[in-house]
């Protein structure tokens, strides 16, 4: 946390560099972005000293990265929430992600896959067991606002490059591993769509490609289900999803999650290597979600606890700590 020597006062880069620059920044961003909110939890992520944390939480606010939301009363205690500041890092954060995804834990291919044994599938097979944070991304159709966790059992989510409709792809594109398939996928999900409303699922697509591109894409090609545009990375950041860089834009490798009604992941894969193998194995997980939730007497026993109230509240359980006031 330097001050911005005279020499460097119209350098936007070292203005930046001074507010978000040290390690601990970085990554205090990355979890508010991923739905630790409070301090305990940011310290348990991080371990990071109370010290360094009091310190580095109270820049980021007083530059205005964060902001301290109030969650209970008697005593007073806060939480830490992205601004809309500190919303426009998250490409910054993303790219970051991506070149060491490429240039460090990578062989400096462009790929839009990966091994099964990289850095990025150890990632997002972590995702199992985690829980969505709350936000929402638009939605294809008029782009309103859409939680991409939809009511029912489970929700697919199948995330993919991009569609070469109505925007044409970069030069190059398929010869990049990994990207052809899109208009596949969409489709093969579309042809099931019906078996996975029967299950009690909902299905969404998600790409980094803008609302209208989308909505040109799904009436071209009959999709009955929403199309999310991630194209402020939002839900590649609170997931932290593998992408590649192509034609300039960020776009997402192709992964499948499936997610139960308290936004909890039960299911990931990544890499996506048969493309009508994914369609099915999420199918089969919906499924087995499905027969977990079966009415037991009067009741319904939900297929991973009762925790939905505390998700809607878009923050973790309430745990005491005298920093939070």
């Amino acid at each position: 946390m330097r001050s911005v020597p005279e020499r460097d006062a119209a350098c936007a880069i070292a203005q930046a560099a001074a507010v978000v620059g040290d390690w601990w920044s970085l990554l205090l961003i990355r979890e508010t972005a991923r739905g630790h909110h409070r301090f305990d939890a940011l310290q348990e992520e991080l371990g990071i000293s109370r010290k360094v944390l009091t310190e580095r939480l109270a820049h980021l606010v007083e530059t205005g990265v964060l902001e301290k939301v109030p969650y209970q009363e008697r005593p007073t205690r806060h939480e830490y929430r992205l601004t809309e500041s500190g919303r426009g890092l998250l490409p910054v954060l993303l790219s970051m992600q991506d070149w060491a995804d490429r240039w460090l834990l990578g062989d400096g291919s462009l790929s839009g896959t990966a091994d099964e044994t990289s850095a990025e599938a150890r990632r997002v097979a972590d995702l199992t067991g985690r829980r969505l944070p709350r936000l929402r991304l638009p939605g294809h159709r008029d782009g309103a606002p859409v939680d991409p966790v939809a009511d029912g059992v489970a929700t697919v989510l199948f995330c993919y490059p991009a569609t070469g409709s109505p925007s044409p792809l970069p030069e190059g594109w398929s010869h990049i591993p990994g990207t052809v398939g899109c208009t596949l996928e969409n489709r093969l999900f579309r042809d099931a769509y019906e078996d996975f409303r029967a299950a009690g699922a909902e299905v969404h697509g998600v790409s980094t490609q803008r609302p209208d591109e989308q909505r040109v894409f799904a009436n071209q090609e009959d999709i009955p289900f929403t199309l999310l545009s991630d194209v402020d990375l939002r839900l590649a950041a609170a997931l932290r999803l593998p992408t590649f860089r192509a034609g300039q834009l960020l776009r997402l490798k192709r992964t499948v999650l499936v997610i139960d009604r308290d936004g909890t992941v039960r299911h990931a894969r990544f890499p996506v290597t048969d493309i009508p193998a994914a369609v099915s194995e999420a199918l089969a997980e919906v499924r087995r979600l499905a027969a977990e939730d079966r009415p037991v007497g009067d009741e319904r026993i939900p297929a991973h606890g009762n925790q939905r109230s505390a998700w809607d509240a878009g923050c973790e359980p309430d745990l005491p700590n005298p920093e939070h006031r």
